[in-house]
């Protein structure tokens, strides 16, 4: 399904970027098979650098949106549209939606283990939030920008 090739990159994070572009793909399309292989290949994957490259995708697209800084009614704004279209042809939860967007954003609220989201729920959520921000946008340059971000911060940071 991916049209975009991500050889250049290591098999760990080409993987990510496989299935994380065919879940956003099957989302924008709303192919329910697709997309359900696409979330469970994702959710495969390790979680941490799954959630960073989806993060850093969702937060970029929030920035470019809101150029100009964004409040709480932004937030909400978003969400519920996303919700909104999503619940049209899938099972969304609104509180897993709004964990992958808040923690995009750098806002962490601790969870106690009961009630954080699996990494499977956060697979599903977040290819779906994605699509919405993404809107008639192509998601390859956006995730080719997250990867060029993280392996930046990587380089800095170690």
């Amino acid at each position: 399904m991916t049209s975009a090739s991500w050889r250049h990159l290591p098999p760990p994070a080409r993987a990510i970027a496989t299935a994380a572009a065919d879940a956003v793909e099957a989302a924008r399309e709303r192919e329910k098979e697709a997309f359900e292989d696409a979330v469970e290949r994702l959710s495969a994957l390790d979680p941490e650098q799954t959630g960073l490259v989806l993060g850093t995708v969702v937060r970029n697209l929030i920035e470019e949106l809101h150029p100009d800084g964004l409040d709480g009614d932004d937030v909400r704004a978003a969400l519920e549209r996303a919700v909104r279209a999503a619940i049209e042809w899938q099972e969304v939860d609104p509180q897993v939606m709004a964990v992958v967007l808040i923690g995009a954003l750098g806002v962490h609220e601790e969870a106690d283990e009961e009630h954080r989201p699996s990494p499977r729920a956060l697979a599903r959520h977040a290819p779906l939030l994605v699509a919405d921000l993404l809107a008639a946008r192509p998601f390859a340059p956006h995730l080719q920008r997250a990867f060029a971000e993280i392996e930046r911060s990587q380089v800095y940071d170690g």
